[in-house]
């Protein structure tokens, strides 16, 4: 559960955010946004999100299940996987809440390290993210925050990049593809690693042209991997030298949209228990906003990318050996 308010004040986390080319904290600043089309797109999140959850209620509690909805609750609160996962998602939270990003990377190399197929780590992931991304996309927009041409040319390429990867996740056998999903996983932890030790410089010279290509990589990463849209597309355009505040609510907006391909397109190759975990994901998120700002208080940026990018590494090195063990 991805939890966000970005801290965009001139606080001395932020240069050293900025200098390191990763998104600062959150906190909500008030400049309101007024195109019609991204009101649209704020009404149709909303309607998603209300759908959701009336859908979930059905399901659980008047649907016709044969055991109640306060049997299967019970249930759930008794499963080792709704404890790991929780466990999974309290991390994988905090890690976000620090650095503003590597949700997605964190939680899926630990369900991988658990025992979860690629298509259930991504589709867990982006199930117990739809909520909160749609939260935080709005939160972006109302606040002045999205940038409608830079949103528009991530949104289309980015879902087309998402199905790509949801087709691979659906048609490659999760034990053949589990290897590769480590490897990138791999890679993701050892670019956030590098974050610690390069500095970035502002450049005016943006070439929108690569923003497409970099979405539809992005989205496809994202979706195979189970996370990097945000390490991949918004470090990428940060780096670049596009403005930290739009470039950050920008693509968090088109995130949830990404999210809700994603999820939906998983939906149906993933089976019950996928539940479980996202229940877990959600819950562990929670409880993980005071833990975040302890860590932020008390540990340099850099510090924390070592730590992160150190774990991720090693946690998707073990998969690998793992996973090439059974060969």
């Amino acid at each position: 559960m991805k939890i966000r308010r970005l801290d965009l004040d001139d606080q001395s986390i932020n240069p050293e955010h900025q200098a390191l080319g990763i998104p600062p904290v959150e906190y909500q600043i008030t400049h309101p946004s007024q195109h019609p089309l991204l009101r649209i797109a704020s009404y149709l999140v909303f309607a998603i999100l209300i759908g959701l959850i009336l859908y979930l209620v059905y399901r659980l509690f008047l649907g016709g299940n044969i055991r109640s909805g306060a049997q299967i609750i019970t249930d759930t609160l008794h499963d080792p996987m709704f404890w790991g996962a929780l466990l999974v998602g309290l991390i994988a939270q905090i890690i976000d809440g620090a650095l503003g990003m590597a949700y997605g990377i964190t939680s899926s190399s630990f369900l991988l390290a658990v025992g979860a197929s690629p298509a259930m780590a991504s589709g867990a992931t982006h199930l117990a993210e739809v909520f909160t991304s749609g939260v935080s996309g709005v939160s972006h927009l109302k606040m002045g925050n999205v940038n409608k041409k830079l949103f528009f040319s991530l949104l289309l390429p980015g879902i087309v990049g998402g199905l790509i990867g949801t087709y691979i996740l659906n048609t490659i056998d999760g034990h053949a593809l589990k290897p590769y999903i480590s490897l990138y996983l791999l890679v993701m932890g050892l670019y956030v690693l590098s974050k610690a030790f390069r500095h970035i410089r502002a450049r005016s010279d943006i070439n929108t042209k690569k923003i497409a290509p970099l979405a539809l990589f992005g989205g496809l990463m994202d979706t195979t991997g189970g996370g990097g849209w945000g390490p991949i597309v918004t470090t990428t355009l940060v780096g670049a030298g596009h403005d930290p505040r739009t470039t950050i609510g920008s693509v968090n907006f088109a995130e949830f949209f990404l999210t809700v391909t994603v999820a939906t397109a998983l939906f149906s190759i993933l089976d019950q228990s996928v539940w479980i975990i996202v229940a877990g994901l959600v819950i562990g998120g929670l409880f993980a906003a005071p833990f975040a700002a302890y860590i932020t208080r008390h540990l340099k940026t850099k510090t924390l990318l070592i730590l992160v990018g150190s774990l991720i590494s090693l946690i998707s090195a073990f998969n690998l050996y793992t996973a090439f063990g059974h060969f």
